[in-house]
């Protein structure tokens, strides 16, 4: 991963690996019949080369790929 990157979330507090984040809106995941609600935290997250998108994995769903528009830095 470039180090050049830097990841922000909605309210453009810089997000670092490791990080624990919060819902800010319920959203629908993709390709199950799971919804993550509002508030939801989400611990140990993990960035990827695209600094609009995080990776995560939480209770419901492994592996997701969350963006950074719907967090905010717990």
């Amino acid at each position: 991963m470039a180090e050049d990157v830097i990841v922000k979330d909605s309210n453009g507090s810089q997000l670092h690996d490791g990080d624990s984040v919060t819902l800010i809106k319920d959203l629908k995941v993709k390709g199950t019949s799971e919804t993550l609600k509002r508030g939801t935290l989400v611990k140990g997250i993990r960035l990827t080369d695209n600094p609009g998108e995080i990776e995560c994995n939480t209770k419901q769903v492994k592996g997701l790929v969350l963006k950074t528009e719907f967090l905010k830095k717990a």
